[in-house]
């Protein structure tokens, strides 16, 4: 099932195709079409799957074209339906089409109760054939969840509805937790349903409980297809609450996941939607052990599905926040990566709730080339000028950006001091001394620095006794000049160095910003 990389539908081929003969059925559900072919349940197969002759590949291809968001709605009330007529038709093929379908609604179903009956099912049909080793009535019938609804850990039920998921979390679950409904940020996660039909869903009632215990209320909502952009409009956009951010648990896009995406429709959902779009990262092709042991990091097939697809959506922060525990096969939670996530949702929630005049803002400039060229200057671009036009706008916006002057001139001498001055200038003007108590106390990892840069202060944006922030706040605008990296002359160790760390005053320039 799901199987739509290339690299892993050649390795299941390789291995299923020489045994397909000797094997009394194979079952493969939604995959690329060479992995498809290799279902065999009696007499039906798809041997022509994903072929220009396929009738019904060439069906659901235009099915899909015309009826866009409403398809894998559609597929799903279809495969639900079919096998209840499918079983008053007399011939072999329709039965075993039959078993196909109704193997895929135990399949999707997923729970360990429906996975006995698919594999007793299968048996009964097809190892023991008219030995009828169970009887049929004994088998039960597939339970399933809706295709899409609003679901919860701990309420009584999966809601269809989000007025009456609302009714419950406000007046039966908020109040057990202390939260008031009317002043909570609210967050909105978008959840996997196979997790949820096998009980796997550890990692998402982790995240869950976090940002409630931060004060956040919390809707999640989850889809049995591929696309979530009926979902997000049915009960983000046109329910009872809109969220104040979401986040994507999935990992994958928005319209398609893993199989085939369809971007520009994500774009239209989430621009009706209007919220901060995070797209957290499960670790989905290495184990949480993996991972950690690898110098590579992620997958690149993880980064490529599950980060570059999504930032074309317009999904932010990619976070891994859970892995497949190498033992068990389930998926846990990462604690410090769930902690990361659900600070950073209520921080995007939080903004969105603040007035402008209250939102803080920093524009970092640099030198081009670095180490070489004067502060704030880029290649025939007006950087300063530019900033200036920001200023106005925010101010027009309602931000505060106190005695920001009226000429881009005006802006660089109040940063500046000097329009010929480069990192590292005694003109450039100071706009916080860090002493080393705040230093240390403000940035965690400061000891690591002392490997490349000896203690603090060090020699770079230091004045001996203090690290020097340069730039200039004008209200809540602060206009800042970001340091160097220190070793501009050596671009190789900047490129491949694995040592290579910023210095202290670059630190305590992002520590001040943070």
């Amino acid at each position: 099932s799901l199987i739509f990389v290339q690299e892993l539908a050649e390795k299941v081929v390789e291995v299923v195709q020489p045994l397909r003969e000797k094997l009394d059925a194979v079952l493969i559900f939604p995959s690329m079409p060479d992995v498809m072919r290799l279902n065999k349940v009696g007499s039906f197969t798809m041997a022509q799957m994903g072929q220009s002759q396929s009738v019904i590949g060439e069906f659901m291809k235009k099915k899909r074209q015309e009826n866009g968001a409403s398809f894998e709605g559609s597929m799903l009330k279809l495969l639900r339906t079919l096998p209840k007529v499918l079983k008053f038709l007399p011939s072999d093929k329709a039965k075993d089409a039959r078993s196909f379908m109704l193997s895929f609604q135990y399949w999707l179903g997923g729970s360990p109760e429906n996975l006995e009956s698919l594999l007793l099912m299968m048996a009964n049909t097809y190892i023991y054939e008219d030995q009828q080793a169970i009887k049929v009535e004994e088998i039960a019938e597939p339970v399933l969840l809706p295709d899409v609804g609003v679901w919860h850990p701990l309420a009584p039920k999966v809601f269809e509805d989000s007025a009456e998921y609302n009714a419950w979390y406000d007046t039966e679950h908020a109040p057990s937790l202390g939260l008031n409904p009317k002043t909570a940020p609210t967050v909105g996660v978008i959840l996997q349903k196979s997790h949820i039909n096998t009980r796997d869903e550890c990692h998402y009632t982790s995240l869950i409980q976090e940002l409630e215990a931060r004060g956040s209320r919390v809707i999640c909502i989850y889809s049995g297809g591929l696309d979530f952009s009926q979902p997000v409009d049915e009960f983000f956009r046109q329910g009872a609450v809109v969220p104040d951010a979401v986040i994507n648990l999935t990992g994958f896009a928005l319209v398609g996941g893993p199989a085939s995406q369809d971007h520009d429709k994500a774009v239209e959902t989430l621009q009706r939607l209007n919220r901060p779009y995070i797209c957290a990262v499960p670790l989905v092709f290495q184990s949480f052990e993996e991972w950690k042991a690898s110098e590579l990091g992620l997958h690149p097939i993880q980064v490529a599905l599950q980060v570059s697809l999504p930032e074309i959506d317009g999904a932010i922060e990619p976070i891994i926040y859970g892995g497949r525990d190498a033992l068990t096969g389930r998926t846990v939670p990462l604690p410090d990566r769930i902690n990361l996530l659900a600070d950073r949702a209520l921080k995007w929630a939080n903004l969105r709730m603040k007035k402008n005049k209250d939102k803080k803002l920093a524009i970092s400039i640099f030198s081009f080339p670095p180490d070489k060229g004067n502060v704030g200057t880029a290649a025939y671009l007006d950087v300063f000028g530019s900033i200036h036009a920001v200023g106005k706008e925010l101010r027009r916006q309602g931000y505060s950006v106190g005695d920001m002057p009226s000429t881009p001139e005006g802006l660089m001498d109040a940063v500046l001091n000097d329009k010929e001055a480069r990192v590292g200038s005694p003109y450039l003007n100071v706009e916080y001394r860090m002493d080393m108590d705040e230093y240390a106390e403000l940035t965690p990892y400061a000891k690591d620095l002392e490997e490349n840069w000896g203690k603090p202060p060090g020699q770079l944006n230091s004045d001996g006794l203090n690290l020097l922030v340069y730039g200039k706040r004008f209200g809540n605008v602060f206009i800042g000049v970001q340091p160097s990296f220190g070793y501009e002359g050596d671009p190789m160790r900047l490129l491949f160095s694995k040592s290579a760390s910023p210095h202290h005053g670059f630190a305590a320039y992002h520590s001040y910003l943070e």
